[in-house]
């Protein structure tokens, strides 16, 4: 599975790690940016496989659920090793 999907010139995994950050201004900390970041690649990563082709059976739609999760989930990994690099640095 590969996550270079761009809508607009844009990568998916991009917004998801925007959003996310967003969200810290509003104040969440800590494993709710985890829960963030799943709800969040969930949405858009839904949103995009519909962009793509209506899901017209249960395994496309189950599809579709699995791969907006583990846009989520690399999204939330990715993210955490960035801030694990830059303490490591500071």
């Amino acid at each position: 599975m590969e996550f270079d999907q761009i809508v607009n010139g844009i990568p998916l995994i991009f917004v998801v790690m925007g959003l996310v950050e967003v969200s810290k201004v509003f104040g969440a900390t800590g494993k709710v940016l985890t829960g963030i970041s799943l709800a969040i690649g969930l949405a858009l990563g839904v949103l995009y496989q519909l962009s793509i082709a209506m899901p017209a059976s249960f395994g496309e739609w189950f599809g579709a659920v699995i791969f907006g999760l583990a846009l989520g989930i690399v999204a939330s990994g990715v993210y955490d090793a960035i801030g694990s690099a830059t303490k490591a640095r500071g």
